[in-house]
C-alpha cells in the first residue's frame, strides 16, 4: 500500500519483476498476487498487500504488477475475486453488491489484471449476493466471458464448498487439497 502512494506504474512493474525473479529463483512458478481488493475496512488483514481503496489506482498498479511478475515467467494470480473486503467473518460474510457497483468499482482491478495477461485468478471466501464466490455463476461468468479471462480460477485456501456447483460455475482448481 505504501508503493501505491507513489502512483508510479513503472516502479510497480519493476517491483513486480523483482518479486517474480525472486519467486522464480526459489523454484516458484505461481505467485499468489497481486491482491487487489479495495480497502473498504481499515482492519482487513490483507490490506498491506493491496494498492488501496481507489479502483482506478488499484487497476493501473495491478496491471503493472502482473506485467512485471509475468516477465519473469511466473504466473500472477489476481486475488481475491470478488467482494472480499473485510476480515471479520470473512468466510461467512455475504457481500451484497449490485451489478452496477460490481462493474464500476469492484471489477476494475480484475479487468485490468486480465487485460495485462494474468494467468490465474483466486476466488474468495465470502459469499457474493448469497452465493459463495467460488461457486458464483454470475461473477465467474463475468470474469471468463465478460472480461475474457482465459487462465485458471483457483480457490482461496479452504474456500471451496461444493463439487458440482463450483465446477459448473467456473472454478478450475481447489486449493490446497482436494476435498471436493
Amino acid at each position: 500500500i505504501t508503493l501505491a502512494a507513489s502512483w508510479d506504474r513503472d516502479l510497480v512493474q519493476r517491483w513486480g519483476a523483482a518479486m517474480g525473479a525472486e519467486e522464480r529463483g526459489k523454484g516458484v512458478m505461481i505467485q499468489l498476487g497481486p491482491m487487489m481488493n479495495l480497502v473498504r475496512s481499515p482492519a482487513a488483514g490483507r490490506n498491506f498487500e493491496s494498492f488501496g481503496e481507489d479502483p482506478f489506482l488499484s487497476a493501473a498498479l495491478s496491471a503493472a504488477d502482473v506485467v512485471g511478475m509475468q516477465s519473469q515467467n511466473v504466473v500472477a494470480t489476481a486475488k481475491h475475486f470478488v467482494g472480499n473486503e473485510q476480515e471479520t467473518n470473512r468466510t461467512g460474510v455475504d457481500s451484497r453488491i449490485d451489478e452496477r457497483t460490481l462493474h464500476e468499482i469492484y471489477y476494475a482491478p480484475f479487468e485490468a489484471a486480465v487485460s495485462a495477461g494474468a494467468g490465474a485468478v483466486m476466488c474468495s471466501y465470502n459469499r457474493l449476493n448469497g452465493i459463495y464466490a467460488c461457486e458464483n455463476p454470475d461473477s465467474l461468468a463475468d470474469l471468463k466471458m465478460g472480461m475474457g479471462f482465459t487462465g485458471f480460477v483457483m480457490s482461496d485456501w479452504g474456500a471451496t464448498h461444493s463439487t458440482i456447483a463450483a465446477a459448473n460455475a467456473g472454478l478450475d482448481m481447489e486449493m490446497p487439497g482436494g476435498d471436493y
